[in-house]
């Protein structure tokens, strides 16, 4: 089967890593539990808050993996209780967030039934940079290797 491709334009070069972010984040968004909102706290602050009620704060991680932010929880059911109806879910999960380029984490907190976990956002920084243009009688595979070589930074 042939899987076609959002970034299969000439124009969009080296965006491979970009799809597979896209295909991870469309797979991890399929359950819905715990529930989360994302905030935006000042002007380059982020905050994740998971309604994770009934979670101690020994049964959560958070970590990230490659460019993901992972937070998993699992529960340890008391053996000693006797249950008459069980409504309250005792289930494990793992909820995932991509992160962009530079997004650092915080910290985290749990309060009241949820988990806060505060992220900050990266300045943008344009860059601009000039490529020399060599001419000459040589060869391509030569005057590529000198463009690269070549190559200049223009400070703004």
């Amino acid at each position: 089967m042939t899987r076609l491709s959002m970034f299969n334009s000439p124009f969009l070069l080296g965006f491979d890593d970009l799809e597979r972010l896209l295909d991870r984040s469309a797979k991890a968004s399929s359950d819905g539990y715990p529930p989360y909102n994302i905030e935006q706290i000042g002007q380059d602050g982020l905050r994740i808050t998971l309604a994770v009620a009934g979670f101690f704060e020994a049964e959560l991680s958070v970590a990230t993996e490659d460019r993901q932010l992972v937070i998993r929880g699992k529960q340890r059911d008391d053996a000693e209780r006797v249950y008459l109806h069980r409504g309250i879910a005792a289930r494990q999960f793992q909820r995932s967030f991509v992160l962009a380029e530079g997004i650092e984490i915080v910290g985290a907190n749990l309060d009241s039934g949820l988990l806060h976990i505060d992220l900050t956002r990266p300045k943008v920084e344009s860059r601009q940079r000039v490529i020399k243009i060599n001419s000459g009688g040589k060869s391509r595979a030569k005057s590529a290797r000198t463009i690269d070589l070549a190559a200049e930074d223009v400070s703004s």
